[in-house]
């Protein structure tokens, strides 16, 4: 199986970002602008939370609070889970799936290269069942 390098060879390492004193509703407006469901927080180049539309939902609509009057650190997870680029995918859906999380930062020598999800883990396991069954056949028939 592949590594998580090998997803951001293919998928790149565009990171949208967000500061952590910025509104809630500008987080909101952002993952909807680039079509993700988080996005990271980050004080310059150092990575201080994740913030996710599940957040939202929970930490902002369902508490009755104001989504401009809301910072994104008083909502985004502060302690986010990473991984390094050699990790295996099936390690980082294992800590997906464990930790009931969406994305994961990848950081290397403290630094965040890129952020991958739950869904280009899952294209990564297919893509590699396909490939493997691909094999398996031409083998059979020869």
């Amino acid at each position: 199986m592949s590594q998580v390098k090998h997803l951001l060879e293919n998928k790149g390492s565009t990171i949208f970002s967000i500061a952590p004193d910025v509104p809630v509703l500008e987080a909101i407006k952002r993952m909807a602008e680039h079509g993700v469901g988080a996005l990271l927080v980050m004080r310059g180049d150092e990575l201080v939370g994740v913030v996710s539309e599940r957040d939202y939902a929970r930490k902002v609509i369902l508490q009755g609070r104001s989504s401009s009057e809301t910072s994104v650190s008083d909502i985004m997870s502060s302690t986010p889970l990473t991984v390094g680029p050699d990790t295996d995918v099936f390690d980082c859906m294992r800590l997906c799936t464990d930790s009931r999380i969406r994305h994961l930062p990848v950081v290397q020598s403290n630094k965040v290269v890129g952020v991958i999800s739950i869904g280009d883990l899952v294209k990564a396991v297919i893509d590699a069942q396909a490939e493997q069954i691909e094999h398996l056949e031409r083998y059979i028939t020869g």
